[in-house]
């Protein structure tokens, strides 16, 4: 990654804004850019970084300290993963003018698409495209012929061809224009289609790394950075003098241990989400298939470490008192923001339940794996 502190500092100046205009405008979207955020995932051949997962994870850690929904729109930097899937000649073409290629996706619902010659007419309206206003590209999830029965395909589409409904409004999370995607009848050829998580046509270390526990894995660690801007927060506030004239937060007991613990757990979770990660790329560098156990560990270490932050967050915004309730105020925002987190599907509480299973040795839910 490159202009690491310049990036974040265009974001900590503009971090309101992102909140009002509800998406990370453009402009800033082209100083993602220029630190290397979109070329991360892209393959070497076409120019890319293909950056190590934790290389990635960590910027992104730092960039959410600062904002969260920057972070969450810079995390989909990542998602060239995915498109490594495509043709070999699809990405050339997709990669012609050079690898910094923004990509987003409303994938879900998965809407049924005809076949017609030589590709698929598309129609339909779908869900939570995060970074949409911003994207080059943009994919939407699709079933169609023998295809329906198995998992979906994702369709890439130019910008011009795809209606932006600008409807996203959540309690958290606000800055990352996660609108609604719509397309009226637009047919695209197969060869800009592939499977979410598929066999990728490129042959580097990062296209071994599992695919879908990667995508769990950047959104996860928004969290984390919500969570330690929280918890430094309140450490830092622990010499403020109170409204009452009671002791100073540092000098109470119960400040210091809730402070203790939360810092504890935080740390804990953070160090099983990069030991996983490190794990799965290590025997992928090494030029083996991960195993069925460390993808599942990856899947795991990404729901508690979502988890994990939010509990911290709160314990935060407890521990900041009366202050904390007012709207704008850091503790406020960080409560917002790392609450959205745990709810996505890829990090909801079934994934323990995914995870006990390989632990046990019985079948996952379907799609766990």
């Amino acid at each position: 990654m490159r202009q690491v502190d310049q990036v974040l500092a265009v974001v900590a100046e503009r971090r309101a804004e992102f909140e009002e205009k509800r998406h990370v405008p453009p402009d800033v979207v082209a100083e993602f850019k220029r630190a290397g955020v979109y070329r991360a995932g892209v393959p070497r051949r076409f120019g890319g970084d293909a950056l190590p997962p934790a290389e990635f994870l960590r910027f992104i850690e730092r960039m959410s300290t600062v904002d969260a929904s920057a972070g969450w729109v810079a995390s989909f930097g990542s998602s060239a993963v995915y498109l490594a899937a495509l043709p070999l000649e699809t990405q050339a073409l997709l990669y012609a003018d050079g690898p910094d290629v923004v990509f987003a996706g409303g994938l879900f619902p998965v809407r049924p698409a005809a076949r017609v010659d030589g590709g698929y007419r598309i129609s339909g309206r779908w869900r939570f495209a995060s970074g949409c206003t911003g994207a080059d590209v943009l994919g939407v999830g699709i079933k169609a012929g023998d295809n329906e029965a198995g998992r979906p395909l994702t369709a890439v589409l130019r910008p011009e061809h795809v209606e932006i409904d600008e409807n996203w409004d959540a309690i958290g999370l606000r800055g990352t224009g996660s609108h609604d995607l719509v397309v009226h009848g637009v047919v695209v050829p197969e060869e800009w289609t592939f499977v979410r998580g598929g066999r990728p046509t490129v042959d580097e270390p990062l296209y071994r790394y599992p695919t879908v526990p990667y995508a769990g894995q950047v959104l996860a660690v928004v969290g984390l950075g919500v969570a330690r801007a929280a918890l430094d927060h309140v450490v830092d506030q622990g010499a403020r003098s109170t409204y009452t004239g009671a002791p100073k937060p540092a000098d109470r007991a119960t400040y210091r241990i809730a402070v203790g613990q939360a810092e504890a757990q935080l740390r804990s979770a953070r160090a099983f989400f990069y030991e996983s990660t490190e794990d799965a790329w290590s025997t992928v560098e090494a030029g083996d298939p991960t195993t069925p156990e460390q993808a599942s560990l990856l899947r795991l270490a990404s729901a508690h470490l979502a988890k994990t932050s939010l509990d911290v967050v709160r314990a935060a915004y407890h521990l900041g008192g009366i202050a904390a309730i007012a709207g704008g105020s850091p503790l406020e925002r960080h409560l917002r923001d790392a609450s959205v987190v745990p709810q996505h599907a890829f990090l909801q509480e079934g994934m323990y339940d995914g995870a006990g299973a390989v632990l046990l040795g019985v079948q996952p839910f379907p799609g766990y794996l």
